[in-house]
């Protein structure tokens, strides 16, 4: 039977990887454009992903961001925003419910996927916008050299722990 599926096969087209490549790139292409998604929009990646340089259990250490924008560390589940000369660092999880929030380059915002609730970039809740009641919960952070290092261990609510919240991020 081996011998009829091999003759099966020297009949069937083998596409190139070259030309699979290149169709499949100018079929995504195409869909963004249905979907009216300009390729140069569609190519940016609004959001980056980086892991702690180091540090212990408590504390991880994460190099200042060049640019203003959101990096995520997925491994700690954590945001570090620099926005308008400041470095926040978050918990990736809406205080509402514990979903991962995303960041919207387009809107210049956090939005929790689940009940829609909307952040600033300082992690300030967007009044009425779903669920949440309160900010994005913030980690102690300090700077260290070029490196700002955040405390895992210590992290504020908004609500619970204004006077700390307020003050937990770094100015540039």
């Amino acid at each position: 039977m081996a011998a009829v599926n091999d003759r099966e096969c020297d009949s069937c087209p083998i596409i190139e990887r070259r030309r699979f490549l290149r169709d499949a790139t100018g079929a995504a292409a195409a869909i963004f454009a249905a979907l009216g998604i300009a390729p140069s929009v569609a190519a940016a990646a609004p959001i980056e992903f980086v892991t702690a340089l180091g540090g212990s259990r408590e504390d991880k250490s994460y190099a200042v961001p060049a640019k203003d924008g959101a990096q995520i560390d997925k491994q700690n589940d954590t945001i570090l925003m620099r926005w308008q000369g400041k470095v926040y660092v978050y918990s990736l999880a809406c205080p509402h419910q514990n979903t991962a929030v995303h960041w919207s380059d387009k809107d210049n915002q956090f939005e929790c996927p689940k009940h829609h609730s909307r952040y600033l970039p300082d992690g300030e809740y967007i009044k009425d916008s779903g669920r949440a009641t309160r900010g994005l919960d913030r980690f102690a952070v300090r700077r260290d050299g070029d490196n700002i290092v955040a405390n895992l261990d210590k992290l504020y609510q908004q609500d619970e722990d204004s006077s700390q919240w307020s003050v937990a991020f770094i100015s540039l």
